[in-house]
């Protein structure tokens, strides 16, 4: 799983020390750049492959949502990003324009404001599939923290006291696949920081499998 050999990261850490560093620490850091150069070098290619091989039904989706209710095709949210900077997340709309800008489980009776399709695209998760070009861009990764509307202003604070803030957002993570909406936010922010601790190639994956098999059961695993 490295794209640098062992022995070139001994080398290098070896050429280090006299910094005073630490054997293990620099050892450590290396080995987390590793990880996160492989990690943004699948995003990429995953996402640039998924983007083209969708690209048929995303425009069939997108003509759906168009022609079944009056607004925009894509629904661009204020979301929180790592470091807590504020990007623009797109989603396939499935809410009418005058649903109030709020997470969907805090509005009561939230089925009223969904479009006719709106149902079935959450239920299907092809609503989130535009999200796809922020990873592109490197706003977002495939595997991380789900990103915090700007307003959630509890679940940012208590991801900023355990560090999550310091992780891409992703399109699906270990908290999603844990129980999504149904878990409290101490609960999330929780799993999020057992990530931050955890986090691996192999975890990536394992939660990717996780997630197909949570959406081909349309068990629903994104907000």
């Amino acid at each position: 799983m490295w794209i640098f050999p062992l022995h070139l990261i001994d080398s290098i850490a070896s050429v280090l020390l006299p910094l005073r560093l630490g054997y293990s620490s620099i050892r450590l850091f290396l080995e987390k750049l590793t990880y996160l150069t492989m990690k943004r070098i699948f995003d990429l290619l995953s996402s640039l492959l998924l983007l083209s091989i969708l690209a048929l039904p995303l425009f069939l989706v997108a003509l759906l949502v168009r022609l079944s209710s009056p607004g925009p095709i894509l629904y661009w949210s204020n979301r929180v990003g790592r470091n807590n900077k504020i990007f623009l997340m797109p989603k396939f709309r499935t809410m009418k324009i005058e649903t109030p800008v709020v997470a969907t489980h805090l509005l009561n009776n939230s089925n009223r404001f969904l479009t006719p399709i709106g149902s079935f695209l959450r239920k299907s998760s092809l609503d989130e599939l535009p999200q796809l070009w922020s990873i592109v861009k490197g706003e977002m990764s495939l595997v991380g923290p789900r990103p915090a509307l700007f307003n959630q202003d509890d679940l940012i604070t208590l991801r900023t006291e355990f560090g999550v803030e310091s992780l891409l957002p992703g399109l699906t993570g270990w908290a999603q696949i844990n129980g999504r909406d149904e878990l409290s936010i101490q609960e999330k922010v929780r799993l999020d920081a057992e990530y931050l601790r955890r986090q691996s190639f192999l975890l990536d994956m394992k939660i990717i499998l996780l997630t197909v098999l949570k959406v081909v059961r349309r068990d629903g695993v994104m907000h």
